[in-house]
């Protein structure tokens, strides 16, 4: 997690069930938004328009509750890049405990014939600049 991109999210009323907590879908909407704001934060100084993602899998633990008003930060990092593919990682904390944790695999496709496509240098030194 050295490289984690950070994201503040205030929990509004909309986000709220009828269990009076965050619903389990409004984190799936969340982790969709930071994924979106990481990949445009790393392409900023150099867009990759010919490239879209989309999910192929989350894997989502729901540990604690949040709730009305809290203010929920939300870290991300990639992990295993290879072939299609490429692991993202989330964790969602109020304050410092731990509320949910996620593991998403996302697939790269061509942006104007939503083929799958391989990822290749350009994107991994985008998702993965150490290496």
């Amino acid at each position: 997690m050295k490289n984690a991109f950070t994201l503040t999210i205030t929990v509004l009323p909309e986000d709220i069930d009828t269990l009076h907590h965050v619903n389990n879908l409004v984190y799936v909407k969340w982790m969709d938004k930071i994924a979106t704001t990481h990949w445009d934060f790393l392409t900023k100084d150099n867009p990759l328009p010919q490239y879209i993602w989309v999910v192929m899998r989350h894997e989502i633990d729901y540990l604690k509750q949040a709730t009305l008003g809290d203010e929920i930060v939300v870290k991300t990092w990639v992990g295993e890049t290879k072939g299609i593919t490429s692991v993202r990682f989330m964790e969602f904390y109020k304050k410092d405990v731990l509320l949910v944790k996620a593991k998403t695999v996302w697939a790269m496709l061509h942006a104007e014939t939503f083929k799958p496509t391989r990822i290749r240098e350009d994107v991994l030194n985008v998702l993965l600049p150490e290496n």
